[in-house]
């Protein structure tokens, strides 16, 4: 979390420019991938995220974090949380 209104719009922009760790990065990268299609996912990433100083535990947390957004937001969208013509 920041206050820094120029890293949010960086990060909105594009992450990979961002001025963020390789750390961070690299786990973005992991989480996208699991986003778009997670049968991608291999233990090729997860040497990755070690090469840049996740441990087993820190990578199970990042996919079971990601994994869960991804889940809540799929239900929203479906049951149609938040969207004003579903209150009409």
């Amino acid at each position: 979390m920041t206050l820094d209104e120029g890293m949010v719009q960086a990060l909105r922009r594009d992450y990979k420019t961002a001025p963020i760790s390789e750390q961070d990065r690299v786990m973005l990268d992991y989480v996208i991938k699991l986003t778009q299609d997670a049968t991608k996912c291999s233990p090729k990433d997860h040497e990755e995220l070690r090469a840049v100083g996740f441990d087993d535990k820190g990578i199970l947390q990042i996919t079971m974090i990601a994994s869960w957004f991804n889940y809540i937001n799929r239900m929203a969208d479906a049951l149609g949380v938040g969207r004003d013509e579903l209150a009409k």
